[in-house]
């Protein structure tokens, strides 16, 4: 069961969530929040595995929570669901943290599937969001692979190329042959040496080093 907190401040999208979301057998909507504050207030007693965070909201907007919850709980994942799309909120989201990042026109089924996607190590992104993150990528230059190789072993190339097709860890571990527990140990040595914070911010690194593909079984 995936335990949810909803963090929006709008009353009617809140219990509009919950009656959605309520209707699907793996997931349980434990609490909701008006704003980033109230839900790291509420974070501790509730204990989500989720959090699915508006951005735009008084207080504390949903980028600065994002950015809290990934410093104070950072087993928790969060999932934007907002109506901006401008690159401004969609950058600094993924900077403080988010796992993935929907648009609110989003279908009852493209969100549960989200929220699981998430909480097992994937990274849903909205496809107007992704857009944008992959013109960011073509805007930005390209970055010879030589590069990448000087930091990480061909195997953490490997596993870098799983993050960056937004494959979970147990995913990978499939495609090469490993178990999950040496999968996640690579990750971790992955992140130190790129210097980044999480997974997302992994995989949106390998995408300027054009390593979105990672084959074929």
């Amino acid at each position: 069961m995936i335990k949810l907190l909803i963090c929006d401040d709008q009353d009617v999208v809140r219990e509009g969530l919950k009656a959605i979301l309520g209707t699907d057998a793996g997931l349980q909507v434990v609490g909701s929040a008006a704003n980033g504050a109230e839900a790291l207030d509420l974070i501790p007693s509730l204990k989500p595995d989720l959090v699915l965070m508006d951005l735009k909201m008084p207080i504390m907007n949903g980028v600065q929570a994002t950015r809290q919850i990934h410093q104070q709980f950072p087993g928790i994942k969060v999932l934007v669901l907002t109506t901006y799309e401008a690159d401004e909120w969609v950058f600094d989201a993924i900077r403080s943290g988010a796992s993935g990042y929907l648009l609110k026109d989003t279908r009852r089924e493209g969100l549960v599937a989200a929220i699981k996607d998430t909480v097992a190590g994937r990274t849903p992104v909205d496809s107007a969001v992704a857009g944008k993150l992959f013109a960011q990528v073509v805007q930005g230059t390209p970055r010879p692979r030589s590069a990448l190789a000087q930091a990480l072993s061909e195997r953490e190339i490997e596993i870098l190329q799983g993050l960056a097709a937004g494959l979970s860890n147990a995913e990978i571990a499939a495609r090469l042959h490993f178990s999950e527990g040496t999968v996640r140990n690579y990750v971790s040595s992955i992140l130190d040496k790129l210097g980044v914070a999480d997974r997302t911010q992994a995989a949106i690194l390998a995408l300027r080093y054009g390593l979105a593909d990672f084959g074929q079984e």
